[in-house]
C-alpha cells in the first residue's frame, strides 16, 4: 500500500469517526478521560514532595496511591449501575464535577488524614468515567469500537504524558498544592462540555438495569463470567493490571532514588511514556479490529514481560529512556482486553457486567504499588520490577490459551 493509499485510509477513517454527529461526542468523552487519568498520573510524579510534606516512607507513599486505586475500583460497580440507570452522559457530568471538588480538598489539606480521605474521594469520583466512556463509546460506533475505544485511551496518555511533567515543574518552582490545583478548573470546564455535547440516554438498549431489576442485571451478568474465554480475558486484565499498578506507582521515584536522576528528567521521561501510549493504544485497538485478540494480545504481554525485566539492568540516561519506550506497552494490552470484554455482555447490563469486572480487577492490582513500595524499603526495588515481570509472562501464558472465536477473526 502506497503512501496516497494510507492517507486515503486515515482520511476514510476519520470521516467514519466523525460522521452522523458522533464526532463531538468522542473529543468530549476523551478530553475527560485527558484529565481524569493524566491527574490521577500525577500522584506518582510528586510522591518525593508529599513525603517531604507529610514524612511519608516509601511504604506509606505507596499506600497513598494504593488508596487512590483502591477508591478507583470501589467505584466502578456503583459508576456501571448508575450507568445503566442513568446514562452515561450524566455519569461523566458527576465524575468530572466532584473530581474538581476533591481536588480542592486535596490543595488544602492539613494532615495526612485529611489528604487520605481527599485522595479516596478524587479516586471515588474518576472510578464514575471509567465504565461510561466504555459503553458510550461502544453503543456509538458499533463497527469501530476498538478504534474509538482506542483514540479515548490515547486521549488520556496524552493527558498522562502531558500534566506530570507539568505538575513536576510546578511543585519544584512553587508548590506541590499548585500541582494539583490548576487541574481544579479544568475538571469544571470539562463537566459543562460533557453536559452539552454527551446524550444521556444509551443509544441501542431496549431496557436497562433499573427495568430488568438489579438481580436479574446480575444474573445475566454471572452467566456471561461462565465463558471461559471472558474468564482467561478477566484474568489477563488483571495481571496486566498489577504490572501496570506496579510500575507507573513507583517509576519516577525509582528513576531518583536508584538510577540517580533529577526529579524533572524523570517525570520528563514518565511523561514520555505515556506519550507513547498516543500511538500504542490506537495501533493496539486497529490490531484488534483487524486481527481479534488471538493475534495481538500474547506478543503485546511478551513485550510488556522483555521491558519489566531490563528497568533494573540497563543504565545510563538513552538506555533508560529506550526502556522506558519499550514499557510503555503496558499501555496498549487493556485497549484490547476491555474492548473484548465490553462486547462480552448485552447492551442491558453492559455498564453492570464492566463495573463488576473493573472492581475486581482494581481492588486486587490496587496493592502492587503497596507491594512495591514495601520491597523499597526493605532494600528490593530492582527485584520488585522482575516480579512484575513475572507477571507479566503469566498474562502472556494465559492469553495463548483464550479460544479461538468468530467474532474475534
Amino acid at each position: 500500500m502506497g503512501i496516497a493509499d494510507r492517507l486515503g485510509a486515515v482520511r476514510r477513517l476519520g470521516t467514519e469517526l466523525w460522521g452522523g454527529g458522533r464526532g463531538p461526542i468522542l473529543v468530549a468523552v476523551a478530553g475527560g478521560w485527558f484529565l481524569s487519568l493524566g491527574v490521577r498520573m500525577i500522584y506518582p510524579a510528586v510522591l518525593p514532595q508529599l513525603r517531604a510534606a507529610y514524612g511519608l516512607d516509601l511504604t506509606a507513599a505507596g499506600l497513598l496511591v494504593t488508596a487512590l486505586w483502591v477508591a478507583y475500583a470501589l467505584g466502578q460497580l456503583p459508576g456501571g449501575l448508575l450507568d445503566d440507570r442513568f446514562g452515561g452522559g450524566r455519569v461523566l457530568v458527576a465524575s468530572t464535577a466532584v473530581s474538581a471538588v476533591a481536588l480542592a480538598v486535596v490543595v488544602t489539606a492539613g494532615s495526612v488524614g485529611v489528604l487520605f480521605g481527599a485522595t479516596l474521594l478524587f479516586g471515588f469520583a474518576t472510578a464514575l468515567y471509567g465504565v461510561a466512556r466504555f459503553t458510550i463509546l461502544s453503543d456509538n460506533y458499533p463497527e469501530r469500537g476498538g478504534t474509538a475505544i482506542g483514540l479515548t485511551m490515547a486521549a488520556g496518555d496524552l493527558g498522562s504524558s502531558v500534566l506530570p511533567p507539568l505538575a513536576g515543574a510546578l511543585v519544584v518552582a512553587v508548590a506541590w498544592q499548585l500541582g494539583f490545583g490548576f487541574a481544579i478548573p479544568l475538571f469544571a470546564l470539562a463537566a459543562v462540555g460533557i453536559g452539552i455535547v454527551v446524550p444521556s440516554a444509551r443509544r441501542d438498549a431496549e431496557t436497562d438495569a433499573s427495568e430488568a431489576g438489579v438481580g436479574e442485571a446480575f444474573r445475566a451478568v454471572a452467566g456471561v463470567m461462565t465463558d471461559r474465554s471472558v474468564l482467561l480475558v478477566t484474568a489477563v486484565q488483571l495481571l496486566g493490571y498489577c504490572v501496570w499498578q506496579g510500575f507507573t506507582g513507583f517509576y519516577p521515584t525509582y528513576l531518583v532514588e536508584v538510577k540517580g536522576l533529577a526529579q524533572t528528567t524523570a517525570t520528563a521521561l514518565f511523561g514520555g511514556f505515556f506519550g507513547l501510549g498516543i500511538l500504542v493504544k490506537p495501533m493496539a485497538g486497529s490490531a484488534y479490529d483487524v486481527y481479534g485478540l488471538r493475534r495481538s494480545l500474547p506478543l503485546v504481554l511478551l513485550v510488556i514481560t522483555a521491558s519489566m525485566a531490563l528497568v533494573p539492568v540497563v543504565e545510563g540516561l538513552a538506555a533508560i529512556a529506550a526502556v522506558t519506550a519499550l514499557a510503555s506497552s503496558v499501555l496498549g494490552y487493556a485497549t484490547i482486553t476491555l474492548t473484548y470484554l465490553t462486547g462480552a455482555f448485552p447492551d442491558e447490563v453492559r455498564g453492570t457486567g464492566l463495573g463488576v469486572l473493573r472492581t475486581g480487577y482494581m481492588l486486587v492490582g490496587a496493592a502492587s504499588p503497596t507491594v512495591v513500595g514495601a520491597l523499597a524499603d526493605r532494600g528490593y526495588f530492582d527485584e520488585s520490577f522482575f516480579l512484575l515481570a513475572g507477571v507479566g509472562a503469566v498474562a502472556a501464558l494465559l492469553a495463548i490459551r483464550v479460544p479461538d472465536r468468530t467474532a474475534d477473526t
